[in-house]
C-alpha cells in the first residue's frame, strides 16, 4: 500500500533505535515521518531523515499554531547550528516524544523549564514569569494585565515556589511546584 512505500523510509535499525530514544511506539513515529516529510517541499522528502523544516513550516502544525509558547519550543528542540530554530527529524521526535502521554511528569517539566526560561540563563526571574503570563493571557489589549496585577500575580508565584527565597525559581524549585498540580502534563502535550 501507499503507506508502505513512505514506512520504509526509515531505515529499521534506525526505528528501532528512535523507538529506544524515545516515549513514542513505532506508530507513532512512522506517523511523525509523514507529517515531517510532508513539511519538506516534495524534491526533499526522499532524505527526510537528514533534512531539516525551517521553523516558519513547523509552526504551520496546527498543534503549535494555537501553542502560546510556540516559539519557544521551536528553539528548546532545535539544534540547528545556525540557531535558526528549524528542526531535524530527530528534534521533531525529541519535541513529540516530550510532548507525548508516555513522557514522565519529570520529563515534562524539564523542558517546561526550559521553554519558560526565555532568557535561557537557567533560572526563571521576574522577566521570565511576565513573559510567561503574557504568553498565558493572550497579548490582546483586554486581556492584558495591568502592571499592578502582574506585579501581585509575580509575587503569588514567588511565595508559591520560590523555596531559597532568591527570587528566581531553579528547576528544583519548579520541579517542585509543578508535583503539586497534577493537571499539569495533561496540559502539556501535543497529539498528532
Amino acid at each position: 500500500g501507499a503507506m508502505g512505500g513512505s514506512a520504509s523510509l526509515i531505515p529499521r535499525d534506525l526505528l528501532g533505535e528512535y523507538q529506544e530514544l524515545t516515549f513514542l511506539s513505532k506508530q507513532e513515529i512512522l506517523l511523525a515521518y509523514k507529517r515531517f516529510s510532508e513539511l519538506l517541499p516534495k524534491e526533499e522528502r526522499e532524505n527526510a531523515c537528514s533534512a531539516r523544516v525551517p521553523k516558519s513550516q513547523i509552526l504551520t502544525l496546527p498543534e503549535l499554531r494555537a501553542n502560546p509558547f510556540q516559539h519557544r519550543i521551536c528553539h528548546v528542540f532545535s539544534t540547528s547550528e545556525t540557531r535558526d530554530d528549524s528542526m531535524s527529524f530527530e528534534d521533531f521526535l525529541d519535541m513529540l516524544s516530550v510532548f507525548s502521554n508516555s513522557a514522565t511528569a519529570d520529563i515534562k517539566s524539564h523542558y517546561a523549564f526550559r521553554i519558560f526560561d526565555f532568557d535561557d540563563d537557567g533560572t526563571l526571574d521576574r522577566k521570565d514569569l511576565e513573559q510567561l503570563v503574557n504568553c498565558l493571557t493572550g497579548q490582546g489589549e483586554e486581556s492584558r494585565l495591568s502592571s499592578a496585577e502582574m506585579e501581585q500575580l509575580i509575587q503569588n508565584i514567588l511565595e508559591e515556589s520560590d523555596i531559597d527565597k532568591d527570587g528566581t525559581i531553579n528547576l528544583s524549585e519548579f520541579q517542585h511546584v509543578v508535583s503539586r498540580s497534577p493537571d499539569f502534563a495533561s496540559s502539556f502535550k501535543i497529539v498528532l
